[in-house]
């Protein structure tokens, strides 16, 4: 005969079919089931939080929990005192945990996985009502064969390491729950567990602690790069004007983000041509602060972020390759190269920054680095570490040689710090400027390598050597669930035991 498993909230009519289930799934703690008013007051309180699982159309099992103000209770207490003493008025529609307070399956039903799906379903349940994460007790039932020469801590390190079996701690610990704490007279009653219990805890990572609909951080991100092409423009008005086409045109599409390449103002150091290469770029430094200003205001007027791409900028009489990021609220931060390449030490005399640092926006947190920093791995997993979740990397690279290394190495990035990477590059040449002979681009947004994700690891990508803009949609909660199960877990497995990275204190 067939089955029919439904998982639904529970009723009052269940309690009879449920009362059997309970007794049956305890057998060692005979008379320690729950009361009908106690079930029913429950479900008064909290019915989306009463889940039970049935099988043609039979309550075999049930998933019970309360939300909790967490702090008022803390990791030091006992069954009594979360539950209030059996009346539930800890109970608080605006807390921040939901506390689970039973799990049980008939054990004629057991080995269907039922367990399981009522695990799935308080998960969702603690999703949808924007709860930081799921806290319960949890027994340890084996350990009374191991009582007298295990402690609590050594049983359950053996349970997690499974060199030992207990049927409630390595379900648990299947389904993504860690151990905080082992408390103790949690339970009193409950010798198999000798009045010991874990205090287990399940992180929602979907969990937002800002509220604020207006200003909440988007999920589904939109990105434009603009692969530039290098030409003769005559005079910075009409630069002007093919930057604000394009930040025009990649707004009309809805982006969220519009990004330009490295040193895409180059054409303008024709009007310094008659100086040497150095001279030519200290020159058309003077032009940065003015491009600076004009991305301010399309960032606001088309209501875009702008990654800036790169221009050289001169502080203190030192030369360095500076990158903006204009947020369309109005603000501003800046991000120097730290790595200038061989090229722009020797013709330029190009310096090299000395922060790293993670932007917030309203999309999330992004990160940039330019062209040559990307093939440094040290700073991009700095970079993570800090919560980032796209970087950008405006580059100019003039072969393809120089190209591949800048897109595999950004793709390896996108692979190890479990996030996405944005390239934008220029094409074409510039005969009337010294040192800035030919171009090669295929711009592109790289993504992790999961399920999640294009097989290729690529998003989206231009056609080579080509003026264009490239669109694509990213999704950030792909990043969180891939950070909390994915295949692979690089930025949690790290062996910080044996090697870190680290940003060194004193470096700025």
């Amino acid at each position: 005969m067939s089955e029919t498993v439904e998982i639904r909230n529970l009723t009052a009519e269940d309690y009879f079919d449920l009362r059997e289930s309970m007794v049956s799934a305890y057998p060692d703690m005979m008379g320690s089931y729950w009361g009908e008013a106690t079930i029913q007051r429950l479900i008064r309180l909290f019915p989306e939080g009463q889940i039970a699982v049935t099988v043609n159309d039979k309550v075999v099992g049930c998933a019970l929990a309360i939300i909790v103000d967490y702090d008022k209770f803390g990791d030091n207490h006992t069954y009594e005192q979360i539950t209030g003493y059996y009346t539930f008025n800890t109970h608080n529609p605006k807390g921040d945990i939901l506390y689970g307070i039973e799990v049980f399956v008939h054990p004629d039903y057991r080995g269907k996985r039922l367990a399981r799906r009522l695990y799935d379903a308080r998960k969702n349940l603690c999703e949808q009502l924007n709860l930081e994460g799921i806290v319960a007790g949890g027994r340890i039932p084996n350990y009374e064969k191991y009582a007298d020469k295990l402690t609590p801590r050594e049983y359950i390190e053996k349970v997690q390491d499974k060199e030992i079996y207990d049927p409630t701690l390595t379900f648990q610990f299947s389904n993504d729950f860690t151990v905080k704490k082992v408390l103790k007279n949690y339970l009193p009653n409950d010798e198999a567990s000798k009045g010991f219990a874990t205090l287990l805890q399940w992180f929602n990572i979907y969990y937002e602690k800002d509220s604020d609909t207006i200003r909440y951080n988007k999920s589904t991100v939109r990105i434009g790069l603009v692969q530039w092409q290098m030409r003769d423009y005559g005079g910075l008005d009409a630069f002007l004007q093919q930057v604000e086409f394009f930040i025009d045109a990649v707004s009309d599409y809805g982006s969220d983000f519009v990004v330009f390449p490295e040193l895409f103002n180059a054409p303008l150091m024709a009007e310094f041509n008659q100086l040497d290469p150095a001279g030519a770029i200290r020159g058309v430094a003077k032009y940065t602060e003015r491009i600076r200003e004009k991305f301010q205001e399309h960032a606001v007027s088309y209501n875009v972020n702008i990654i800036s791409g790169s221009m050289p900028i001169v502080i203190d009489e030192v030369l360095y390759n500076i990158s903006y990021l204009c947020r369309r609220d109005g603000t501003y931060e800046h991000y120097i190269k730290i790595h200038p390449t061989p090229g722009e030490v020797y013709a330029w005399g190009i310096k090299g920054g000395s922060e790293i640092k993670v932007f917030d926006t309203d999309c999330g947190k992004v990160g940039i680095q330019i062209c040559y920093d990307v093939e440094f791995p040290e700073p991009s997993r700095i970079l993570a570490q800090q919560g980032m979740q796209i970087l950008f990397v405006p580059f100019m690279t003039d072969t393809q040689h120089a190209y591949n290394r800048v897109r595999f190495c950004a793709q390896a990035r996108a692979v190890e710090n479990e996030c996405y990477v944005a390239i934008a590059g220029s094409v074409g040449n510039l005969p009337k400027v010294n040192n800035m002979d030919l171009q090669y681009a295929q711009s592109c947004v790289l993504t992790p390598s999961d399920f999640a994700f294009p097989v290729t690891g690529v998003k989206a990508e231009s056609t080579p050597n080509t003026e264009m803009v490239v669109v694509a949609d990213v999704d950030l909660v792909l990043l969180k669930e891939l950070h909390a199960f994915g295949s692979v877990q690089t930025l949690k497995d790290i062996r910080n035991d044996l090697y870190e990275v680290v940003q060194k204190p004193d470096a700025k």
